[in-house]
Order: C-alpha cells, then structure tokens, then sequence
C-alpha cells in the first residue's frame, strides 16, 4: 500500500462550465461522499430493509485567503462550481476526484496576530474518481 502526504494535494476548480484552474493558497481540504439510504420495509419483513438512494457530496477546502486569485474569488454562495482533487498530486497514475456542486458557505476570518484564512463549502452529487495520465 503507497501512502502520502498532503503536500502535494491540488485544488482545481472554476465555475460550471469553464475549464478549471488551480487554487492559490490551499491550507487543507477535506471530500466527503454519501448516499441517501431509502428504507423499503413492507408488512411481513422480519426486519426493516433498506435500499441505496441518492448520491450526496460536501467538499471544504480551506485557502489562505489572497483577493488575487481567481480561483477564490468566484467561490461566492450560490456559485456552481465544477471542481477537481488530486490529494497526492498531478502525476501520472495517480488518482484524482471531480465533480460539480453549489457553494454553500464561504467564510473569511481574520485575527491580528494571525494570516486571513478563508474556507469554502461545495455541496454536490456523484463524486468521480479517476487517475491522471
């Protein structure tokens, strides 16, 4: 089994519909998949049962925050949003995700002895796993 770190992670990302684009300034990010369970039982079942539903999907991704970079600049509440993760870089073989979602949150902080941080929330479907060429 091949582990990583982080350091190589890439954010890409851009509105729906236009070729994505890296993201300046990624501290971490976190992709979280699910799927809607639909319960099925009917009379007589020994047991209640269960169904696979919908697929569901949140990505966080947290940047400090740099009013140049477009990337950051277009993830606004509300905005569509293609986007594309390679947790362990870009290189050849190795795995990335995609998918498209809706920014639900976007959070800038800010304290005097620290760095403006922001962090971002896309809410999705089907998460895509594929490996670079």
């Amino acid at each position: 089994m091949a582990i990583a770190t982080g350091q190589s992670g890439v954010v890409k990302l851009q509105l729906k519909g236009v070729s994505e684009a890296v993201v300046g300034e990624v501290r971490s990010f976190t992709i979280d998949e699910g799927n809607s369970v639909l319960e099925n039982t009917t009379m007589g079942n020994a047991g209640r049962t269960y169904q696979s539903g919908i697929d569901e999907s949140n990505v966080s991704i947290e940047v400090y925050w740099d009013q140049a970079d477009a990337q950051q600049l277009v993830l606004d509440a509300g905005a569509e949003i293609d986007w594309e993760i390679s947790p362990s870089g870009t290189a050849a073989t190795v795995k990335y995700y995609s998918g498209t979602g809706i920014v639900t949150s976007k959070s800038i902080t800010s304290s005097f002895d620290g760095m403006v941080e922001a962090s971002f929330t896309i809410q999705g479907g089907t998460v895509t796993e594929a490996a670079h060429s």
